[in-house]
């Protein structure tokens, strides 16, 4: 695992340094969207929804839509008038009782590694943590914003969960439910029965994503049947080349014209990529010496063609 974030536990008088490692990954299968006739790769343009011309990033900005469908641009100078913290922190708040966390507050989940020469203050909150029967409430400042979270112990290590606002939780509104009315004496006592019947203890190891390993096995058949779709990659890269052709003969058709020189002609455009001056003049010197030839020869004919007449 590699550290995402590095910092200390701080409690009264004693801080711990400690290294921030994410507890959890995501094992779903990705997929891409592609071109079913030739497996490439589908792409998209940002494009405006008002003029319809492609936006570069770095004229893209953040916006806030109103109730009323109306726009709010944001800029850099706007956020940083935001509160933010940079902190390197974990700053424990109070030790609360376990049962008193809801766990539908509880975010994302890291793991806490102490330094080498913080192993015994981290071994003391661990113990005491689990001793007590209580959780840690705690402000981080993870990129730059500050949250909430709580120190809890799990297989030995200290775990920080993240936690959501309070405002963050959604309130039920089911009415449905509460005009279903109570169960009878006799739907309680068959409802407790199969509970006994299903009761035992939680194993995680219990349950697997049956559809995962199911999609898994059917790309691994795919790909050892040959069922495999290489996109060729010429296409993106020719298409790569002409713009940057096409961006090398506007680059220099802007220098002709801040030289006061005339553009070059279309017909000609595939001249605009060379190396050097003085190859352009060199070629452009046998055209006049061509032109100098034809009329010199126009010259003689009309001449043999005037003595004749005499």
């Amino acid at each position: 695992m590699r550290a995402i974030w590095k910092g200390a536990v701080s409690f009264g008088l004693v801080n711990v340094p400690v290294r921030l490692y994410s507890a959890t990954e995501n094992h779903d299968v990705q997929f891409r969207q592609v071109h079913r006739e030739d497996g490439g790769r589908i792409r998209y343009k940002r494009t405006c929804s008002i003029d319809g011309e492609e936006v570069a990033y770095d004229d893209i900005a953040k916006g806030y839509e109103t109730e009323d469908g109306d726009m709010v641009i944001l800029t850099d100078e706007d956020f940083k008038d935001l509160p933010s913290r940079s902190s390197k922190e974990i700053n424990v708040e109070k030790f609360v009782p376990t049962e008193q966390i809801d766990p539908m507050l509880l975010d994302k989940s890291y793991y806490l590694e102490p330094d080498k020469s913080a192993t015994k203050p981290y071994v003391l909150l661990r113990e005491a943590l689990e001793s007590e029967g209580r959780m840690a409430v705690v402000t981080v400042s993870i990129r730059t914003r500050m949250t909430m979270a709580v120190l809890r112990v799990r297989d030995g290590v200290i775990v920080m969960q993240t936690m959501l606002w309070p405002d963050e939780i959604r309130s039920p509104d089911f009415a449905h439910v509460e005009e279903a009315g109570e169960a009878t004496d006799k739907e309680m006592a068959m409802a407790k029965l199969l509970i006994e019947q299903l009761a035992g203890d939680f194993e995680a190891d219990d349950y697997e994503d049956d559809y995962a390993i199911a999609l898994q096995a059917l790309v691994k058949a795919k790909v050892e049947g040959g069922e495999v779709k290489a996109p060729a990659a010429e296409a993106e890269e020719s298409g790569e080349v002409v713009d940057l052709l096409a961006a090398l003969a506007k680059s220099v058709e802007k220098a002709k014209a801040s030289r006061g020189e005339a553009p070059s002609k279309p017909a000609a455009k595939a001249e605009t990529a060379s190396p050097s001056k003085s190859t352009s003049k060199s070629a452009a010197k046998p055209a006049k010496k061509t032109a100098a030839k034809k009329s010199t020869t126009k010259k003689t004919a009309a001449k043999k063609s005037a003595k004749k007449a005499s």
